[in-house]
């Protein structure tokens, strides 16, 4: 599976976007920008940290683990609700940076899981945590593809950008965004030099964890929410597709079709590139596992993700149990 870090439209790097502008004799200027400081009011407690990490230490004399990481609330109550997941009796979790860590076995496979929450920086910070402080050898990332409502506001929304509003004239005018670019990412390895980066447009999983997700065989699915509600089709597990990922919600079929049509990409996320480079970039081996719960905006009325954003979760959980069950090793 290759993964492409396409767009981050709210932070820095991995910000890869460049707008050429419409307008022409636009006189240049020299401005000054002071970045913002962000005032954060933290409690500190040193001391409950100090605690999880007698913990941590504790724990890493028992390892090796297989570092598990979800991203929102639906895909952890689906995983949780299989009943799979059997927490350590001493320290069913631990604490540490807003971010619960647990600890416990799946088919008797040692695992700690987090939920690192939406977006890129998230995703990349509780993967890098869960690296340095805990004695994983590898990740398995897994969630759902989905997107927002279509036509609608979204209440998570700082600002929202209405591209169609900067035609001149109004209507069928020469857009004044002109078009944006995409960029190679700055990739950091410990395979590579010091502080010298390597050019990456597409980050790849694991081979050799990817040819044991191929050998699962038929893998029964979930086709209804509930017995009225059902997709038309049976779903499927397939491996090895291309997915990307920005701090975008994607629920709009011009950009669905163009991101398909220039990068061949079957899913798209908000976190995936984030894990996948971070794992990577510490020499970790990891799978990105996503079920598919919406068209992305190729759909008539509403984004189906509120209807089956479940099934996919549920889905998605047996995929990643029929992993570990696979998977050699982390028992003892």
């Amino acid at each position: 599976m290759e993964v492409l870090d396409l767009l981050n439209l709210h932070l820095g790097p991995p910000l890869s976007l460049r707008l050429t502008m419409a307008r022409k004799h636009v006189k240049p200027c020299l401005l000054l920008v002071l970045i913002f400081s962000a005032y954060v009011c933290v409690s500190a407690e040193p001391n409950n940290r100090k605690k999880s990490l007698n913990i941590i230490k504790q724990l890493n004399r028992r390892g090796p683990y297989i570092g598990l990481i979800t991203v929102i609330l639906k895909e952890e109550n689906a995983f949780f609700a299989t009943g799979s997941f059997r927490p350590d009796p001493k320290h069913p979790f631990v604490d540490l940076s807003g971010r619960r860590f647990r600890i416990g076995k799946v088919h008797g496979k040692k695992v700690i899981y987090v939920r690192c929450g939406v977006g890129m920086v998230n995703a990349a910070a509780a993967t890098q945590q869960m690296l340095d402080l805990f004695a994983v050898e590898g990740i398995i990332h897994f969630g759902i593809a989905g997107n927002n409502p279509q036509g609608t506001v979204d209440q998570d929304d700082v600002a929202q950008l209405d591209i169609g509003k900067y035609n001149v004239p109004k209507g069928n005018g020469t857009n004044l965004f002109g078009h944006i670019g995409y960029r190679k990412e700055q990739f950091f390895s410990v395979s590579g030099e010091p502080n010298v980066a390597q050019s990456l447009v597409w980050a790849k999983t694991s081979p050799h964890w990817l040819q044991l997700a191929s050998n699962f065989g038929e893998l029964k699915l979930e086709q209804c929410v509930n017995s009225s509600l059902c997709l038309p089709r049976k779903p499927k597990l397939v491996v090895g597709l291309r997915a990307s990922t920005a701090n975008i919600f994607v629920d709009n079929a011009a950009y669905r079709d163009f991101l398909f049509q220039t990068f061949h990409i079957s899913s798209v996320d908000m976190e995936s590139a984030a894990v996948v480079m971070t794992s990577l970039s510490n020499g970790f081996p990891l799978i990105v596992i996503r079920g598919l719960s919406d068209l992305a905006g190729r759909q008539q009325g509403e984004n189906a993700i509120g209807v089956f954003g479940s099934l996919a979760a549920v889905n998605t959980a047996k995929a990643v149990l029929e992993f570990i069950a696979k998977l050699p090793g982390y028992a003892h």
